[in-house]
């Protein structure tokens, strides 16, 4: 992988999550500016080309600082609506909504002779690196590195998280059958088991300095990056992280 897509993922999960919070600055700005009072009446086509050009002028400030290529696409009102005469609309986020994907932009005015408020349909698209699909991988097989290349989709085409670094899904379970050109996502993998409760397993017990080896018997089932119990040779009984299909780390 090379050391510029390293440093893209690194920084994505950190967009994501900001994500929201730029696009509530965008609307925040658009709500404080100071409009030019019109007498023009209202209706779907000026709104949709109003909130394109906005659109259009936020994605274009906000470009050269994202790592994830953002577009929008605005739908449609019904061309039949008409709305009195507005001095000034204010673009919102309706209450739960995200602006991820197929989501809605809100509209309303806020000083005219008349109150009114309409959604706007939007589809909000972000582009990135990932990681998808080379192939097929049958439903309960183990990926490994081999399974998946690097290419660039669309984040939000679905709210499942995306995965972002080979140490994430590498070594996790397919929930079903995978496809070509498939990206992953979290909802498509699980973690994997490796070891049933009352195995025998090796455990690695580390502390400041030094580094012990030793047998135990497993409590619990063991799935590769989650905790289980296992009981020592000496009956005391202990958690520990399952580092593979044999051994789990203790820190002390």
């Amino acid at each position: 992988m090379s050391s510029q897509f390293k440093r893209m993922a690194q920084r994505l999960s950190i967009i994501i999550q900001g994500g929201l919070l730029v696009w509530v600055g965008w609307v925040s700005a658009a709500a404080t500016a100071q409009p030019q009072a019109t007498d023009e009446a209202f209706n779907a086509a000026a709104l949709y080309s109003r909130a394109q050009h906005w659109l259009d002028q936020n994605l274009a400030q906000s470009a050269a600082t994202l790592p994830l290529r953002m577009e929008v696409v605005v739908g449609e009102l019904d061309w039949r609506l008409r709305l009195a005469a507005c001095a000034q609309v204010e673009p919102f986020i309706p209450a739960g909504t995200r602006l991820w994907g197929k989501t809605r932009l809100g509209l309303r005015c806020v000083q005219g002779p008349s109150k009114w408020s309409v959604f706007l349909p939007i589809t909000v698209k972000a582009f990135g690196p990932a990681w998808v699909i080379k192939g097929t991988v049958s439903q309960g097989a183990v990926l490994t590195e081999t399974d998946a290349l690097q290419a660039e989709v669309d984040w939000a085409e679905q709210s499942s998280p995306i995965f972002a670094n080979p140490a994430d899904w590498v070594g996790q379970t397919a929930r079903r059958n995978l496809s070509t050109g498939q990206a992953l996502r979290h909802d498509l993998l699980k973690p994997t088991q490796v070891f049933q409760a009352g195995a025998q397993i090796r455990v690695l017990a580390q502390g400041s300095g030094f580094e012990v080896v030793t047998s135990a018997q497993a409590l619990s089932a063991g799935v590769v990056g989650q905790f289980a119990r296992v009981r020592m040779d000496n009956g005391r009984i202990m958690s520990g992280q399952v580092l593979d299909n044999r051994t789990v780390r203790l820190a002390l």
